[in-house]
């Protein structure tokens, strides 16, 4: 956790100006009993007026003074915590959109979601505490305790008597609740996952009626949290019965030994008075403390939580903004893409999920990927722009290997759609733009030409204006399919990549894009579909099956050479002999 606080540097000034007004709010807080001590001695049991107006005027400066410095503890106390969370969340994001695919994979969405948010808000409530508590509380404690003995150093025993019992007590509630409310943050954390899938699945949740089964799901999680919650509290109130029995055995022991001292002229009924107001001081602050240790507690787990993340080894290093491979740019060559002897696999003693994979595709041809489900398509065209790193082997793009690139550079040369389709919340202009910021409206109807989608958005009222709901919700299928293609062509790439981003559409429409997609200059196309219909004019098509390049050809010469190029074939144009077979097997 300690480490973390570098990152509240630019707020550190906002921090030392908050705990320095605690303090002085803490010594303020100090004298008040002393002050009331003689206002009585001194004042009202002597009948001097002038005394007693002369004790509580100070006691009432102190007090509004000490109302100020809390107050302006609170203000800057804020800034400074506020200031941290947002300079950790800007670290984590940047930290988080450095990571490769393998990195994402790895820690998956939901908890990445969770350590920027949840985890992130708890180290803010332990910075705001550290400085308006930590050293007010201590400070009060070991202050009290001095008083009491500069007031009459024998009653001043029983809080060297009090303090370790009470300590006692607090430490056999803290060593029971930590590992507690430790479980509690595991229970949120599930918690957390359970309803980040059921936001992002809901769809499929509807489609397969299982409401009911994900309800219960998020029941039981909620249950399991609100138990370890109810544990963990009844645990913890009971701070509050025992510091407060042990605070009032202590007033009782002072007012006895106290009453009688007073009785021989030992001592003031102001003193007595004083020393528990003392005594109410050093114990509330010792429970502060306690409640500090549980917040600190929470801290630390998500500090931990924070530190996986920033101490994440990223494996895929961006080259330096100065390096020459910024005019790697050269397209003129033959050769657009080439695999030489590539395996990948996805790690953790994984299984190879490509195997000595070798092809090469030249400038302006188009190339079609088809095979089983499974077979290691997406994965090979997703190692073209680096989002994985190749295990063997290597991956050029115009005769550079795609790792003497800067990560922009080379992918500001490809145009890639993902089979899932990722809209973001705005207006069509602000989504295709993610493809060139710069763009104008006339580019972008270029793009949304090619893509067939340009007749769509024209006849909108307020065409490339108009919103866009978060997911692209507002758009069917294949309206999305095509707006996030006109997005990856709106740079104008030298290499296309579809992966399976043709399967939304039909068949006259995918045939307009093909042909509009071949008569971009100088493209190198790569189309990756189960659909043969949509790769069957490739210059070339390659057959994957099990992580290898089963074979390669044009569509007429796989229909004779590769059996698994006619099982997918026959499964699309003789359907119903299919379904007859299977149903008289």
């Amino acid at each position: 956790m300690i480490r973390l606080l570098k990152y509240a540097k630019k707020n550190q000034i906002y921090a030392y100006i908050g705990a320095v007004s605690k303090l002085i709010e803490a010594v303020f807080e100090l004298f008040l009993p002393i002050f009331l001590a003689r206002l009585i001695d001194r004042g009202i049991n002597q009948g001097d007026t002038r005394y007693v107006l002369q004790m509580g005027g100070m006691m009432l400066g102190l007090s509004i003074a000490g109302f100020i410095f809390a107050m302006i503890c609170q203000y800057f106390s804020s800034i400074a915590s506020q200031g941290y969370g947002t300079e950790l969340r800007e670290v984590l994001t940047k930290k988080i959109n450095t990571f490769s695919h393998k990195e994402l994979d790895e820690f998956g969405p939901s908890t990445l979601i969770t350590r920027v948010t949840n985890d992130v808000n708890q180290m803010q409530l332990a910075l705001a505490m550290l400085i308006r508590l930590v050293i007010r509380a201590p400070f009060l404690s070991i202050g009290s305790i001095i008083m009491a003995f500069y007031i009459s150093p024998k009653l001043s025993l029983i809080f060297a008597v009090l303090l370790p019992v009470f300590a006692l007590m607090l430490g056999l509630i803290m060593w029971i609740t930590i590992p507690l409310y430790k479980k509690v943050q595991q229970r949120l954390d599930d918690m957390a996952q359970t309803v980040s899938e059921n936001m992002s699945g809901v769809r499929v949740i509807r489609a397969f009626a299982r409401k009911r089964h994900e309800l219960n799901r998020s029941t039981e999680n909620s249950e399991q949290l609100s138990k370890a919650n109810i544990i963990v509290n009844n645990i913890s109130a009971l701070m509050t019965p025992s510091t407060t029995l042990v605070m009032n055995l202590g007033i009782m022991i002072i007012l006895y030994i106290g009453a009688v001292q007073t009785n021989n002229g030992a001592s003031f009924q102001g003193e007595v008075l004083a020393l528990i107001n003392y005594m109410n001081q050093m114990l509330l602050a010792l429970i502060v403390v306690a409640n500090l240790v549980v917040i600190f507690t929470k801290s630390q787990a998500s500090a931990s939580r924070i530190n996986e993340v920033l101490d994440t080894a990223v494996s895929i290093e961006d080259l330096p903004e100065s390096s020459i491979t910024d005019q790697l740019t050269d397209t003129q060559g033959t050769s657009a893409i080439n695999f030489n002897q590539v395996s990948f696999d996805y790690g953790k003693k994984a299984a190879k999920a490509l195997d000595i994979i070798n092809f090469t595709v030249p400038v302006g041809n188009v190339i079609g990927i088809t095979g089983p489900t499974g077979s290691g398509k997406s994965t090979l065209v997703q190692l073209i722009p680096r989002f994985y790193d190749v295990t063997e082997g290597s991956v050029t793009v115009f005769n550079q290997n795609v790792k003497n690139y800067r990560l922009k550079t080379l992918r500001n040369l490809i145009g890639y759609v993902p089979q899932k389709n990722t809209l973001f919340r705005g207006t069509i202009a602000e989504n295709l733009r993610w493809g060139k910021e710069e763009a104008t409206d006339e580019e972008l109807y270029e793009a949304l030409k090619i893509a067939q989608m340009d007749n769509f958005v024209r006849e909108l009222p307020l065409g490339l204006y108009s919103p866009v709901s978060e997911n692209g919700i507002n758009f069917s299928g294949g309206q999305q399919q095509r707006l996030t293609i006109a997005r990856a062509l709106v740079s104008k790439p030298k290499v296309i990549i579809l992966d399976d981003s043709l399967s939304a559409l039909d068949y006259e429409t995918d045939y307009k894009l093909r042909q509009a997609l071949k008569k971009i200059k100088n493209a190198s196309i790569i189309i990756v579909s189960q659909r043969l219909s949509s790769i069957q004019t490739a210059d070339q098509i390659l057959v994957m099956n099990n992580g290898i390049i089963e074979n390669s050809g044009t569509h007429e010469y796989l229909l004779q050479e590769s059996e698994t190029y006619q099982k997918i074939y026959k499964s699309q144009t003789e359907p119903e002999s299919i379904v007859l077979k299977e149903e008289k097997e």
